[in-house]
């Protein structure tokens, strides 16, 4: 190999928090930095920057994956209210994924990655699933407040005209209490629907919608009338044409469904059922750190990430000395996402072979038998040896230089 391959257009990189960010360098520094001449405007997301800005960098960096196209992203840290003191910090900010998301109005989808050894909890399961998760709106969008024992909840809602509707939401007479406001829109939603529909006819994968409209019979009825309308007006021909279905489903059946299913299709499920059931899909599957992760907005942006959080308990320990066995796989595979999709969109293939070669030589490592902790407490190879992470990279990198010579 001639010189370090280059880049045309940069990635936006958002760095993290605790081990997340660790490994964060040690990727960089061990698979990426010898071969590429990395091209990107940075961004640190961790808590003392989103600190020292108010939270101003994550909305820049959301701009910036606007502008550019395509971004990487570290674990962050979601304060609650231990975190804020830990931190101490002037307010509890919202999720830099919740913000990011909603700025560029994207789906997320979650699929596992399979290796070697790695078997699935299900038995039946033999292709992944990926989850399509609605990244706009619901609970992370928010509004809620405590209620004092005689207080009143409505829902208020104020037409053009001035006109008021109110609906009763509770009285707590004998009982203080909470109240939670959510929303989501229309044009939210179809782009959701698009998005999904796109994906699956792209993939040839059949695509299940599930929700629970029998009991929200106006907010998840909305998402399933918009679905089948999108889907009867653009796509219902191209999924014939594709040999694939769309389904809707309640969504505890299609939990039932999903257990007894052989993978290989699409799971479009609202923000919050995404946000939990790609976590059960990737524990099932073997670990929630062999779990890619990409944001696709309605303009074509696209943003990767590690599924999982920024292991908190592992930090602890590295910060007192010790090595710790932290899976990096999802970490990696965010970066060469990012670099497989900035090659296919600047075509350049020498960048999208090395991408494709790192994961490779990841995959070969645990296929070898070396491993870190989680996957070796699940690993049905009879050879195996449990290592730290920063030794697992050093051997994922010798497979790496081999495969580049």
């Amino acid at each position: 190999m001639s010189g370090k391959i280059k880049m045309n257009t940069p990635l936006v990189e958002m760095d993290g928090d605790e081990m997340t960010r660790v490994i964060w360098a040690w990727v960089k520094e061990i698979l990426l930095d010898p071969f590429v001449e990395l091209k990107t405007e940075y961004f640190d997301l961790g808590l003392p920057e989103r600190e020292r800005t108010k939270d101003g960098i994550t909305t820049g960096a959301a701009e910036a994956i606007k502008q550019y196209g395509v971004g990487v992203k570290c674990a962050t840290i979601t304060p609650n209210e231990e975190r804020v003191k830990e931190y101490n910090l002037t307010e509890m900010y919202k999720s830099p994924n919740g913000t990011i998301r909603a700025l560029l109005d994207g789906t997320v989808f979650r699929a596992p990655i399979l290796a070697k050894g790695v078997v699935p909890y299900i038995p039946t399961w033999k292709r992944p699933i990926t989850i399509a998760r609605h990244a706009y709106g619901d609970i992370y969008r928010n509004t809620e407040s405590p209620c004092e024992i005689g207080a009143k909840a409505e829902l208020v809602v104020t037409a053009p005209d001035g006109s008021e509707k109110r609906l009763s939401i509770y009285s707590f007479d004998g009982s203080g209490g909470v109240v939670q406001g959510v929303h989501n829109t229309d044009a939210s939603i179809e782009s959701f629907a698009h998005a999904c529909m796109n994906y699956a006819a792209s993939t040839k994968q059949d695509l299940w919608f599930a929700a629970k409209d029998t009991i929200s019979k106006t907010y998840d009825r909305r998402f399933r009338d918009i679905f089948e309308g999108v889907f009867a007006a653009e796509y219902k021909e191209k999924f014939d044409e594709a040999g694939i279905a769309y389904s809707y489903t309640l969504i505890d059946d299609a939990i039932a469904r999903v257990i007894r299913s052989k993978g290989g299709f699409i799971w479009a499920c609202k923000n919050y059922d995404g946000d939990v059931m790609s976590d059960m899909v990737a524990t099932a599957f073997g670990s929630l750190a062999m779990m890619t992760s990409v944001l696709v907005s309605p303009q074509g942006c696209y943003e990767y990430e590690a599924a999982h959080g920024t292991v908190q308990r592992h930090y602890y320990k590295h910060a007192g000395g010790e090595q710790t066995s932290t899976n990096s796989v999802a970490t990696v595979f965010a970066w060469t996402g990012a670099l497989k999709k900035r090659a296919e969109l600047d075509t350049l293939p020498r960048l999208a072979d090395f991408a494709a070669k790192v994961e490779l030589a990841v995959l070969e490592t645990i296929g070898a038998g070396l491993m870190t902790g989680d996957l070796y407490a699940i690993s049905t190879l009879a050879n195996k040896e449990q290592v730290n992470t920063e030794t697992f990279l050093l051997e994922a990198a010798q497979r790496l230089h081999a495969y580049m010579r």
